[in-house]
């Protein structure tokens, strides 16, 4: 059953998915709580992943990570991530 995502979750999964060049995952697919990294993700992503991440999220959202430590954990889920876009956006 797909979780009720707000437009910012599904368009950071839309965002991992096209710059990772995912095939057979749609956004629904991705839950927001899941951890991103690990054998249990849908996503199946690994620490290079995790950089081509950053990089895009930070070329759409005009946001920076610039603390390695900051940036694993922002990099947790689909929600921590849009919680520091968020906070972010607001400043």
């Amino acid at each position: 059953m797909p979780e009720n995502s707000t437009p910012l979750k599904v368009e950071i999964k839309q965002l991992i998915i096209d710059t990772l060049k995912i095939q057979d995952v749609k956004p629904e697919d991705v839950p927001d709580d899941a951890p991103l990294f690990g054998t249990d993700n849908v996503l199946g992503l690994d620490s290079i992943d995790a950089l081509e991440i950053i990089m895009a999220l930070q070329r759409k959202y005009n946001v920076r990570m610039d603390d390695q430590n900051l940036a694993r954990f922002i990099l947790t889920s689909i929600n921590t991530i849009a919680e520091f876009i968020e906070k972010e956006s607001a400043r």
